[in-house]
């Protein structure tokens, strides 16, 4: 017995020294040490001050060897000016314990050791959240909105920090991390713009109203006033009731600064437009702001950029935007998700295979009342893998268990061409058989896959930057032909040579030979796959304001997400 007790109490000892160990190798102890260059002391952080802080607050003491990091006045007060200058980029330096932080730096002389260790923390503490906060933002986006999909964005802090520290570049590191893409330093400077604006609030004015040029009513009056609010009109004649020409330009600047038709015409999208007040405008920058902080650094050397609320498709090359379409994206009940990914590749005279919401909420109520919807969409039933069903024989009630393809066409749900990226929601570009709808200006209307107006253009264009000669464009080809034969031309001693019938026939044949491959895969309506080999990438995105020298910009939260964001975004932590 008296063995086993022994036994025990070994043991036991094994195990403390063990913890301890492992304790010493978690923290290791630091003196205080005088720094000759300096002329300071540099103090060592007691364990007992860290033991409750996060493993990356502890992490990043290491690298000091667990010594006090903020020693220096220059990088606190860039710090301290980072911090007061996070309000430009939408935030609140309340979020980052300014007042404290500012309280501290001036008794800083007289603060006890303890209190001086414990304010190093809070700067850290603080660094870190302002660090996170310009890169990511304020908000996970997955904690705020559905269907978000962006690329992941990682962050090494600790190295960030010690160089920063080390070179006394404090407020360098910390704008380093802030989005560079034009539209967010627009946003910024719509900030400026909407903070300059006097603090005044709108009555609602009836958006059943229906005004034109030349009218005269009492309301133009209260519209004028508001023309002159947001610097579409200047300020004389303000009082007149006449629709005049002057106000007839006001109006026009301010629908097309809202992604109006710029008629001239005062109806309800113009009327909703003006009866929104500058506290809504600011939200929804901030709102933007935020969302940009989330978007990637780096969009890549190549991509196509979409903006879901302006219905807008552009082809960046290089920075340079080398072609712009219209788009039509998912309506509210069907959004279509933000997220980023890579071309894959083209599928030209797709198949359309009929996905579960429309069988579930179109095909089968449509079919039900109509078989005839089969033919009339040229849309084929199968049953398990092959097993073709007749529209006779397919049962109601068991619409959602059967697959259903579409045949290829002009007339196809994804027209001629679709664009192909990875993605968890099984959506992509493409054509569309309801081409009419480019014509509109709300063009929030599919069932979530983004349409693209003229995109056999969008794919040539992108081919033609594939390295890859087959897919030369015929306008290309004959670019390159009219300057060959420019160069001949140029010379004094050039005379055009007369065609033999021989050579004619085999010119003739050579130009059928180039004309465009792509116009004939496309009229051969067979299904043709081509890769896309260099990157491409896609994003796409979600903003609803900027500004440019044409003042603010504000499109139609299509999907309501500004206001949900700027809801959290608005809590102070």
């Amino acid at each position: 017995m008296m063995r086993k007790i022994c036994l025990f109490i070994v043991l036991l000892f094994v195990v403390f020294m063990s913890c301890k160990n492992s304790r010493k190798e978690s923290f290791e102890e630091s003196e205080d040490y005088f720094d000759t260059v300096r002329k300071i002391t540099i103090h060592a952080m007691p364990e007992d001050l860290l033991a409750d802080k996060s493993d990356s607050i502890k992490s990043y003491y290491s690298l000091f060897e667990n010594h006090e990091i903020w020693v220096d006045r220059e990088n606190r007060e860039d710090l301290i000016f980072q911090i007061e200058k996070a309000k430009e980029e939408g935030l609140y330096p309340e979020d980052y314990n300014i007042n404290k932080i500012f309280q501290l730096e001036l008794r800083l002389d007289s603060l006890e050791l303890e209190e001086k260790l414990s304010y190093d923390i809070l700067l850290t503490q603080t660094y870190e959240k302002l660090c996170n906060h310009y890169y990511k933002g304020k908000l996970n986006p997955n904690d705020v909105y559905e269907n978000w999909d962006l690329f992941d964005k990682k962050i090494s802090i600790g190295k960030l920090l010690k160089e920063a520290i080390d070179s006394k570049k404090v407020a360098a590191s910390l704008k380093n991390l802030l989005p560079k893409h034009p539209v967010y330093l627009s946003l910024k400077e719509a900030l400026v713009l909407v903070n300059k604006l006097p603090n005044k609030t709108f009555d609602s004015l009836n958006k059943n109203l229906k005004i034109k040029f030349n009218d005269t009513t009492r309301v133009v009056k209260e519209i004028k006033r508001r023309l002159v609010y947001w610097n579409d009109l200047q300020g004389k004649d303000t009082l007149s009731k006449k629709f005049d020409k002057s106000m007839l330009e006001g109006i026009k600047k301010f629908q097309k600064r809202h992604g109006l038709f710029a008629d001239g015409v005062i109806g309800v999208g113009t009327l909703k437009a003006l009866n929104t007040n500058k506290e809504t405008r600011k939200n929804q920058i901030l709102a933007n702001l935020e969302r940009w902080r989330w978007f990637s650094r780096n969009l890549g050397e190549e991509y196509i950029l979409i903006n879901l609320p302006n219905y807008q498709l552009d082809y960046v090359i290089e920075n340079d935007t080398v072609a712009t379409h219209k788009i039509v994206c998912g309506r509210p009940q069907r959004m279509t998700p933000i997220l980023s990914s890579k071309l894959s590749n083209f599928v030209f005279n797709p198949t359309w295979t009929v996905p579960p919401t429309i069988i579930k909420e179109d095909l089968s109520v449509e079919a039900a009342a109509n078989r005839n919807y089969f033919y009339k969409n040229r849309i084929t039933i199968y049953k398990g893998k092959n097993t073709v069903v007749s529209p006779a024989e397919w049962d109601v009630e068991k619409a959602e268990s059967y697959r259903y393809v579409q045949t290829p066409g002009y007339n196809n749900s994804l027209g001629v061409v679709k664009f192909n990226f990875p993605n968890h929601h099984l959506v992509y570009l493409h054509d569309t058989n309801h081409r009419d709808y480019f014509n509109l200006k709300y063009r929030a209307l599919s069932s979530g896959c983004v349409r693209v107006e003229n995109p056999v253009k969008l794919a040539k264009k992108v081919l033609e930057d594939q390295d890859n000669g087959r897919w030369k464009s015929l306008e290309i080809i004959r670019k390159e032909r009219a300057e060959k034969e420019a160069k001949l031309k140029a010379n004094k001693n050039y005379k055009p040579k007369k065609l033999t019938p021989e050579e004619e026939i085999e010119n003739q044949k050579r130009l059928a030979e180039e004309k465009d491959a792509i116009d004939q895969i496309i009229a051969d309506k067979e299904t043709y796959y081509i890769k896309v080999k260099k990157p491409v990438f896609i994003h796409q995105l979600y903003w609803t304001s900027w500004s440019d020298k044409n003042g603010l910009h504000f499109r139609e939260d299509i999907y309501n997400l500004d206001k949900i964001l700027f809801d959290k975004l608005n809590v102070k932590n």
